[in-house]
Order: C-alpha cells, then sequence, then structure tokens
C-alpha cells in the first residue's frame, strides 16, 4: 500500500473515533441532564400479554387508573376507576379485576 493510502485510512479512523467519543459523550450528559425521561402526568402500572399481539395494560392518568386492552386492530378502554394503586405487582395484579368491573365498554 501507498503511504498515501496508509495516511487516509489513518486519519479517518481518528475522525471516526473522534466523532463517535462525541457521540457517546453527548447521549451520557443528556440522559444525565434527563431528557428522554417521562415527564407527563401518564404513569404504565402493569402490563399483561396476552399473545404476540394483544396485551392488557393497566395505566394511570392524573388520579384516574384505566385498564386498556391493545391488539392489532388498536386501543380499547375496558375499564376505569378512581382507585389508588400502588405499582408493586401483586397489587397491580389484585386491582384488574375491580378496575375492569368499575365501568362497562362502550
Amino acid at each position: 500500500m501507498s503511504p498515501a493510502v496508509v495516511s487516509y485510512v489513518v486519519q479517518t479512523s481518528i475522525i471516526l473515533v473522534g466523532v463517535s467519543a462525541l457521540a457517546v459523550l453527548i447521549l451520557y450528559g443528556a440522559r444525565r441532564a434527563g431528557l428522554g425521561r417521562p415527564n407527563g402526568p401518564l404513569e404504565l402500572l402493569g402490563k399483561l400479554p396476552l399473545d404476540g399481539r394483544r396485551a392488557v395494560y393497566l395505566v394511570r392518568a392524573g388520579s384516574t387508573t384505566y385498564v386498556i386492552g391493545a391488539s392489532e386492530a388498536g386501543l380499547v378502554k375496558l375499564g376505569e376507576g378512581n382507585h389508588t394503586v400502588a405499582s408493586s405487582s401483586a397489587e397491580v395484579g389484585e386491582a384488574l379485576p375491580t378496575l375492569a368491573n368499575d365501568e362497562k365498554p362502550q
């Protein structure tokens, strides 16, 4: 290989390592600053996968907790309630039947 090609490969490798290091530093700084974290009123309390494309979600929006069904056709509200539900999986499992019976789907 000629010295010009070797110089080109070395220069390109150094630039690639520098740009990659800069990208890692920016992403690390953004994560430390809190970018990308949820900051709205929605909180996912639990998920129950039924099969590959269907699942039931327990979601809190403000003080209201919703039971939402998800499938390939979209999302459907299965129930809602003003229950205080802790985010431990045992208490979420106990709350699902009572929330689903609070309001019948329309």
